[in-house]
């Protein structure tokens, strides 16, 4: 395979060790590239849903492939996140090509770029994180059943539906949220004069112009490997997003064999139900 030279890439939100994970499509994505800068913008590992019943073979060879890419030159930076939040102590930590770091400025052609994961500007993170460790259990326990539902749908020939984002649009809380964290993150990159504002968190890929009294930044989110499986690429003194359900190869996750049958089984079961 013929891999993609790129300047810089970003990803986020790839809750490794989580049922929701797409791992076998990362790895796919990861196999394709060879970016000369690669930034892990936070919540790469899920640590608060970890579980040692649960980490399929190809969520490690994530890491594998990740490691693979930084011993043959890229450099590669681990932002932490709030579902990685224990990674925080091991910060300014610099191996050879891989650094983890909190926070992240990178000068690209000439402008500046701020990166960082965004959590601090979650308040029910930062002020009740019990909720917030509550609500990543019930969102991957929504998406299990969620791919349950999209299994059958699939199976009957009908287009996959996805139950978090027809609930985060229908939520007018959830709505504002998002809008109020993308107005933060901008306001304070164009105080800052910084050219990108680049962040994760809140699983919605986005590119954005953003002009205010006070100047204008371009607002850059990269995503998730949940739902929305995509990626910030930069190169030519471009930025694009890439969506790996239109321009990879979207295979349902089948390398976990015990959880396929358990997936299966329930499927049919399901099936049987509404007979």
């Amino acid at each position: 395979m013929k891999k993609r030279k790129l300047d810089l890439v970003v990803l986020s939100d790839v809750h490794l060790g989580t049922y929701g994970c797409h791992a076998k499509e990362l790895v796919q994505y990861l196999s394709s590239i060879k970016p000369k800068v690669l930034v892990l913008n936070g919540d790469i590992i899920d640590i608060w849903q970890f579980r040692k019943s649960y980490f399929p073979a190809t969520h490690l060879k994530v890491l594998k492939k990740i490691i693979s890419l930084s011993t043959k030159g890229t450099q590669v930076y681990y932002i932490t996140g709030n579902h990685d939040e224990f990674l925080r102590k091991f910060s300014d930590v610099h191996i050879g090509n891989f650094s983890l770091v909190d926070k992240l400025v990178l000068e690209l052609d000439g402008k500046k770029a701020w990166l960082f994961h965004g959590d601090v500007f979650d308040a029910s993170i930062t002020h009740t994180k019990w909720l917030a460790k509550l609500g990543g259990w019930g969102y991957d326990l929504l998406i299990l059943i969620n791919r349950l539902i999209n299994f059958v749908l699939v199976k009957m020939g009908k287009e996959p539906y996805s139950l978090s984002k027809k609930i985060k649009n229908s939520v007018k809380k959830a709505v504002k949220f998002i809008a109020d964290y993308e107005k933060v993150c901008t306001e304070l990159a164009i105080e800052k004069k910084f050219d990108y504002v680049i962040c994760g968190h809140i699983h919605e890929p986005k590119i954005e112009e953003i002009t205010t009294s006070k100047g204008k930044t371009l607002y850059l989110n990269s995503g998730d490997w949940i739902e929305n499986l995509t990626a910030l690429e930069y190169h030519n003194k471009k930025w694009k997003l890439y969506n790996h359900k239109v321009e990879g190869r979207y295979i349902a996750e089948e390398d976990d064999k015990t959880f396929f049958e358990y997936e299966e089984k329930l499927t049919e079961q399901f099936v049987e139900f509404i007979k």
